[in-house]
């Protein structure tokens, strides 16, 4: 049996297979509320090991975009709630994804007349869609007080608990892509004085700190966190090296420490073997590699003594039996980029399955 459709176990994890389908906005929920589509869509793609779930903001300044799921009201948990039960029905695991987009985002898309926020008042270059202006430039974001960022902290513990309370398996932290917990690691874009600036150390303490109260409120096997070493997504400009191996051989042994569940390394062109096997070396725990694989690559990749688990992004677009086009060496769908962030079923829950 191909090695990637066969039982995975590690530290107390165990997953059906070795597949893991990787979080991905698709802008369905309208109100920033989960629904029946979203419910559709992510059973349709359960056969995966474990499903990441979609970026999903703890705060409402934190829906950077449009028609994203938030899960920081009563009425997102409910909503997710029929998720997670579609998902547990077909025998899958669901992990959600907490994003909160920061300086990315534009304030026509975070409800109320709130603004956008940062860990500066540096606005990224750039335009961003909205559903009421079109295409806008990112919103200058109001940098964050010191309360402010501990207040952000709360409300990704707060979120944490209302994911568990939804249903899902767990949470994924977003620390990649250019969003706030990036932001924080950047040492042009976080130009802060206090307790989250200066050192490396420093401008990793927001992550440290939601990690570590994560762990105390849901449990440390149900937090895992993405990173992204070395990206410049998002107008994060690439910075020395050096420092940026050391912040995540840092950031690796923190992890370490607190004993989550995994680290998703989201892989880049900058990213080196010396700075992958310092973060390997440093956590002993389920590393997930993602970014361009193929079923072939994806193999290759769980040989080479990085990885536990591969993610697939795009392949899980169009090919909701992804998992079964790999048993049968099947034929893959052709993605329809046009509808990949409009709403409703078109592009989203029409693909068709093999059989």
């Amino acid at each position: 049996m191909n090695r990637l459709l066969t039982p995975f176990q590690k530290n107390g994890t165990t997953l059906k297979n070795h597949i893991v389908m990787a979080p991905m906005t698709r802008s369905r929920a309208i109100n920033n509320i989960p629904n029946d589509i979203m419910a559709k869509y992510y059973a349709q793609r359960s056969g995966a090991g474990l499903i990441v779930a979609e970026g999903t903001s703890p705060l409402p300044e934190g829906l950077g975009y449009s028609r994203i799921p938030g899960i920081y009201s009563p009425e997102q948990v409910e909503g997710w709630k029929k998720v997670t039960e579609a998902v547990h029905a077909n025998n899958g695991r669901i992990f959600l994804q907490l994003m909160h987009t920061g300086r990315v985002g534009h304030n026509d898309n975070v409800p109320n007349g709130l603004q956008i926020i940062g860990v500066s008042d540096i606005p990224a270059a750039g335009n961003i869609h909205t559903d009421n202006n079109g295409m806008q430039p990112y919103s200058t974001p109001v940098a964050l007080t010191t309360e402010g960022v501990e207040k952000v902290i709360a409300g990704h513990v707060k979120a944490a608990q209302n994911a568990i309370a939804a249903g899902f398996d767990g949470v994924e932290l977003h620390g990649a892509h250019g969003y706030l917990l990036e932001q924080f690691l950047h040492p042009v874009v976080n130009n802060r004085t206090d307790a989250y600036g200066g050192s490396f150390e420093k401008r990793a303490k927001i992550i440290v700190d939601i990690v570590q109260q994560s762990v105390a409120a849901i449990g440390k096997e149900k937090v895992g966190i993405r990173f992204s070493p070395f990206g410049s997504s998002n107008d994060l400009a690439p910075y020395d090296k050096a420092e940026a191996q050391a912040t995540y051989t840092y950031l690796a042994q923190e992890m370490e420490k607190a004993g989550i569940a995994y680290i998703h390394l989201s892989m880049n062109e900058f990213i080196t073997p010396e700075a992958l096997q310092a973060i390997r070396n440093a956590y002993t725990g389920t590393i997930i590699v993602c970014n361009g694989l193929t079923p072939e690559t994806a193999l290759t990749t769980l040989d080479n003594g990085i990885a536990d688990l591969v993610a697939f992004g795009k392949p899980y677009l169009a090919n909701p039996d992804f998992d079964q086009r790999i048993a049968v060496n099947g034929t893959l769908n052709e993605l329809d980029f046009t509808t990949l962030f409009s709403p409703g079923e078109a592009g989203y829950t029409d693909y068709p399955f093999l059989s």
